[in-house]
């Protein structure tokens, strides 16, 4: 079985997530979306609360499941049984930054990482440029999916 993990804070969980996770269910047989804690990460929703808005968002998709976890993503994979780290690159910064962690995880762990390039209708929404509409009373619906509207 080809089972992958997608981590990340999630906060919010975005279009830009949900294009990964689907696409990524055409390549592994399972995905965990693995929502990762930071102690000294602020973060504007709960750990509840996004892992609640994943779950609605994913309902339908039965070969994705949503766990918290905390420590280093290598060790939550193995603890997982995933031989895969899935991750949505944007742009050229986004990759730099990810290659050095794929490297990294590579060198101690068996585990390789799965690039997928965004969408270009989702090439540019971020995490924290969603939080920065929210902060403003913006109109952020367009780049979340209806289950995270607060």
């Amino acid at each position: 079985m080809k089972r992958a993990v997608f981590p990340g804070s999630f906060d919010p969980f975005t279009l830009g997530h949900m294009d990964i996770v689907l696409r990524g269910t055409t390549i592994f047989d399972e995905i965990i979306i693995g929502i990762g804690a930071n102690s000294e990460k602020e973060y504007m929703f709960s750990l509840e609360q996004r892992k609640g808005f994943i779950e609605k968002c994913l309902s339908n998709q039965p070969q994705v499941r949503v766990v918290s976890y905390k420590g280093m993503t290598i060790d939550f994979c193995r603890e997982m049984e995933a031989n895969y780290i899935l991750r949505g690159v944007r742009n050229n910064g986004d990759f730099e930054f990810e290659k050095a962690i794929a490297r990294t995880n590579r060198k101690l762990s068996e585990i390789e990482t799965v690039f997928l390039l965004t969408s270009a209708q989702t090439s540019f929404i971020s995490s924290s440029i969603v939080r920065e509409i929210i902060r403003n009373q913006g109109d952020y619906t367009q780049l979340v999916p209806d289950c995270v509207r607060v």
